[in-house]
Formats: C-alpha cells, sequence, structure tokens
C-alpha cells in the first residue's frame, strides 16, 4: 500500500520526448540510411548531379557529396553525424565525400538486423574497429608508393589521380586537360600549405577548354577612374609596390575645428591638403615602382598622376588577391609610402592587361618566388562553372595529398573488393559471434563496386560475381581488378590508370567506421522542445502588448490640430 501512495517523479520538464531502447536506434539507422540513399546515385564517372534549390532562390547543380550534404540542410540529430564526416572528410582529403556518406550508410544497413535480433550494440562495435584496422593495414600493404620517381614521370602519375577525381565531376568530359592544368598549379605552389596560394577566377562564356592557367597571378580589373585608360597596360620586368593605403584628397574629418582669423588663412589649409597627397603621390613614383596596388582606393588624382608618369595603378584589390600578389613577387604590404626602401618592392617577368571574355584581367607572370598560381574558368552557364570550381578544388586537394603521402591504390571498387576479401577469409578463423560482424562489414564494403554498377546501368550481381571470382584467385593476381565503366565489365584499375591516393580510402574507412559506431552507441534520444503552453504565453503577451500599446499611442502620442 505504502508503495502506491509514493508520489510520481518528475524528472524532465514537461513536453519532453524520450525515446530508447531498440525501437530509437532501428529509427536513428533508418534515418542515416535515408541519407545515404540521397547521395548514392552521385557515385562514380556515371553519377547524376543533384539540383538544390534553397529558400534564397540559388539553384546549385553538384554531385560533390559534401556540398550536397550541407544544402540538405538536415535536422535528424542521428542523421546529422554524416554530415559532419562528409564535412570532414572535404576537409581533410577533398574527395571521397560521397564514399563516406555512404559507407557508413551501408555499415548500419548490415548492422541493422542483428539489433533485430537482440544482439548487443557493444559487440558490433568492437567487432567494426578491429575490422576497420584491419582494412587499412591492407590498404597499406596493397597501396603502390610514387616516391622516387623523376618530375616527368611524377607528373603523369597525379595527373591520373586527377583525373580519376574528375571522372565523376561534371567537367568529366575534359579531365585530361583539367588534370595536366591541377598538376601544373600544385607542383607550382610546391610545399606551400596555403590553399588560397591557388585561386580560381570565373568568367562566364566561352567553353571549358578556353579556361587556362597562369604561372602567378591574375584578377579582374578593379574600378577605374578617369585617366586609367592613358596608362600603359603592359611591363617587362616592372617593379612592384604593394600598398594598404588611401591615395585620395582627402578633406579635414568634419569634427576638426579650425580657428581662422584672416579668410585668407583658409587657401593655405586647402594646399596643405594638396601638398600631403602630391607628396604621397611623389613618393610613390620615386620609389621606381612600375605597377602600384592598394587594397584602398586610388582616386581620379592619383590615377591621373601615374598615368602623366607611365606608371599602371589598381585600388581597391581585394585582401586575397593582394596577399597573393605578395607571395608570388617577392614584396611586401606596405601602409606608409615614406621610406620605401628597394627591398620592399616586388618584382615579376611581364605584367599585361588582357581581355578575357568580357572581362579585363590584370595578369602577373613569370614571378620569382613563383608560390602562387591561378587558375582562370571559361563555361557557359553560371551553376556549370560553380560546380566547375569546386570539381577543381577536390582534384587540387587529391593531387596535394597523393604528392604529400606519395601513396596511391587502384581505385573502381578494386581496392574495396580485395579488402572485402580479406576481411571474410579473416572472419573464417575467427570462433564466436564476431565472424558473423566482420563479415557482414565486409559485405558492406562492396556497396562501392556495387553502385558504380547501378549508376552506370550494369548489371551490378553479374559485374560483382566476376569480381569475386577474379580477387578469390589464390596468386593474388586480380587484387587491381575493378569495374570497367566503359565496357561493362571488369579490367584491371591499376593499368587503367583509375588511381586514388591510399589516404582517401583509409580516412573514409576510418570516418565511415567511427560515424557508423557513434550510432550504435546511442541507446537514448531526449527531445527537449519548449512547452507549448510557455509558447502560447508568449504569443498572447506579444499581442496583448501590442494591442494596448495602440491604445495608449491614440490618446497622447498624436499632435491635434487647433481650431
Amino acid at each position: 500500500m505504502a508503495a502506491m501512495m509514493q508520489p510520481q517523479i518528475i524528472l524532465l520538464k514537461e513536453g519532453t520526448d524520450t525515446s530508447q531502447g531498440k525501437p530509437q536506434l532501428i529509427s536513428n539507422i533508418n534515418a542515416c540510411m535515408a541519407v545515404a540513399d540521397m547521395v548514392r546515385t552521385t557515385l562514380g564517372p556515371r553519377g547524376m548531379d543533384k539540383l538544390i534549390h534553397d529558400e534564397k532562390g540559388n539553384t546549385t547543380i553538384s554531385n560533390d557529396g559534401a556540398t550536397i550534404m550541407k544544402l540538405l540542410d538536415i535536422v535528424h540529430p542521428a542523421a546529422k553525424i554524416l554530415v559532419d564526416i562528409a564535412k570532414s572528410q572535404d576537409s581533410e582529403v577533398g574527395d571521397g565525400t560521397t564514399t563516406v556518406v555512404l559507407l557508413a550508410g551501408e555499415f548500419l544497413k548490415e548492422a541493422k538486423p542483428f539489433i533485430e535480433d537482440g544482439v548487443h550494440p557493444q559487440s558490433l562495435i568492437r567487432s567494426y574497429r578491429t575490422a576497420s584496422q584491419l582494412a587499412i593495414e591492407k590498404i597499406k600493404e596493397l597501396a603502390a608508393s610514387i616516391e622516387g620517381k623523376s618530375l616527368e614521370e611524377k607528373k603523369s602519375l597525379l595527373g591520373k589521380c586527377a583525373a580519376t577525381t574528375l571522372s565523376s565531376k561534371l567537367i568529366g568530359g575534359e579531365k585530361e586537360f583539367f588534370a595536366s592544368m591541377v598538376v601544373d598549379a600544385v607542383i607550382t605552389i610546391g610545399n606551400e600549405d596555403r590553399l588560397n596560394m591557388i585561386g580560381i577566377k570565373k568568367v562566364p562564356g566561352g567553353n571549358m577548354r578556353d579556361s587556362f592557367l597562369v604561372n602567378g597571378v591574375a584578377f579582374k580589373k578593379t574600378f577605374s577612374y578617369a585617366g586609367f585608360e592613358q596608362q600603359p597596360k603592359k611591363f617587362v620586368n616592372p617593379k612592384i609596390l604593394l600598398l594598404n593605403i588611401e591615395l585620395e584628397l582627402k578633406s579635414e574629418k568634419e569634427n576638426a575645428e579650425i580657428r581662422l582669423s584672416d579668410p585668407l588663412q583658409y587657401q593655405s589649409i586647402v594646399d596643405a591638403e594638396w601638398n600631403i597627397i602630391y607628396d604621397k603621390l611623389d613618393k610613390c613614383v620615386k620609389s621606381g615602382a612600375k605597377v602600384v596596388l592598394s587594397r584602398l582606393a586610388i582616386g581620379d588624382l592619383g590615377t591621373q598622376y601615374f598615368a602623366d608618369r607611365d606608371i599602371f595603378c589598381a585600388g581597391r584589390v581585394t585582401e586575397e588577391d593582394l596577399q597573393r600578389v605578395a607571395a608570388a613577387t617577392g614584396g611586401a604590404v606596405q601602409t606608409t609610402v615614406n621610406n620605401i626602401i628597394y627591398e620592399v618592392l616586388g618584382s615579376c617577368e611581364l605584367f599585361e592587361e588582357k581581355q578575357v571574355g568580357n572581362e579585363r584581367f590584370n595578369i602577373f607572370s613569370g614571378c620569382p618566388s613563383g608560390q602562387t598560381a591561378t587558375i582562370v574558368l571559361r563555361g557557359g552557364a553560371d551553376q556549370f562553372i560553380e560546380e566547375a570550381e569546386r570539381s577543381l578544388h577536390d582534384a587540387i586537394m587529391i593531387v596535394r595529398r597523393a604528392l604529400k603521402n606519395s601513396t596511391v591504390v587502384a581505385g573502381g571498387g578494386a581496392i574495396d573488393m580485395e579488402i572485402s576479401r580479406y576481411l571474410r577469409q579473416h572472419a573464417r578463423t575467427i570462433a564466436g559471434k564476431s565472424q558473423l560482424f566482420i563479415n557482414s562489414y565486409a559485405k558492406a564494403l562492396e556497396v562501392i563496386p556495387r553502385q558504380l554498377c547501378d549508376n552506370a546501368g550494369f548489371d551490378a550481381t553479374d559485374v560483382l560475381n566476376k569480381l569475386r571470382q577474379k580477387h578469390a584467385l589464390p596468386s593474388g593476381e586480380g587484387a587491381p581488378y575493378g569495374v570497367d565503366i566503359n565496357t561493362g565489365g571488369i579490367a584491371d584499375s591499376f593499368a587503367n590508370f583509375v588511381w586514388e591516393p591510399a589516404v582517401v580510402k583509409i580516412n573514409a574507412i576510418n570516418a565511415a567506421t567511427e560515424a557508423a559506431c557513434l550510432v550504435l552507441s546511442v541507446d537514448e534520444t531526449v527531445k527537449n522542445p519548449k512547452s507549448e503552453s510557455a509558447q502560447g504565453e508568449a504569443a498572447a503577451s506579444a499581442m496583448g502588448g501590442r494591442g494596448r500599446g495602440g491604445a495608449a499611442f491614440r490618446g497622447r502620442g498624436r499632435g491635434m490640430r487647433r481650431r
């Protein structure tokens, strides 16, 4: 009786939604699988694109996993984990964003029947972690190094990696053209870690083949004043002065107070203002620079002054472009024109202004430090150029990674099939439930070649059976075999130059396993919405306040016309 009389304990706020146990775990897994299904069709050279229309009316066409995940605006808490791993893959490696989401979704799909049968999630997590370690060791063992090759060989190998990445993008039709451009750009910046040293400028119009690479810096002509057209537009071996000051006629600050006893003194103040600007301009000319760039405005007086002295000037250059010019030409950005020494001036072999489409570009080429490059992209629609830029970003990241880590593996699903075979073989040596879990992990890895076939319209079952047979050969000669997108059969991916850096696969398997384990380890989801009554009260008080305010305003505030 006493037990029945005990009051109920209220722990959580009213209206809190708690779901726990098996059903909520299954619900989380289903949400993650739904996300994976969204990007599933974008995988590989025959992957489709997604058109995403946001609330601002912007349209994005993309098949880059990370871009799609960012734009989808997913609200489900468990599914957000997949968005995070896609972002981390993008920032860490640059490519493989769709792969990582697909793998995580597939790991969870394979775990679902076990969860439904009452297997404890921790047993699955333990086996998945073991399997991922074995898989990563196997990748490292199978990876081929490109270290110690000559520059020409290295360029060709890196070009193959870039072409593999670009083949699944919108600009896949011109992958060789862009791959060589990307490799040249990455080799130009050398060991420079800052990715913004490779600038990508977009100019609508023309076709893709009109795109070009500048070994130096190129930026759009800035806003110009009268006198600009009289300036020379081409210099050989010019000295370049970079400034962060305004070269405009500035009046005194509005709140400055000057007391004059004689009106004639006013002229001397005006003259002083003119003398200040002329002094600044004169110092720029005396420095010996032939090209003057400033982050702030260079007014019409300055523009005309430089034009009369055969000097090119550009004001309002963006911070990013100015820093890239400084890095390329060896100059330093100055915040004053006093005591400009020779060492702070930059130099380049050739400066010219060129017409690209309907835009004019200032181009600095043959720069001494050479640690910067600019890709000028051409194309029809704006969305197309945007997607081309995203594709090139992926390719640039991949080439940088391959250059640093210098190990590559066979693409086209070959490495996935080989790891899958290895894990299945390993699972047979394990006694206990773990054997089943590692087997399911191995099966999940086959999603990559299967999806490549599905997206290209081939019979996935037929192709996968051929691959399994090839990879099961005891000699190990079948290890590099993957899906042949062109014929619908199987082919040696290594011989066909379908390569990807080992670090992409290692990172993808690591991140996907972590995400799957994270979702599996959640046993309760607590949602804490604000109680509806509180919202109702807030709305009522807002309405009441508005009403009362209105009444008060009517009586007091409005002025009455006198009769």
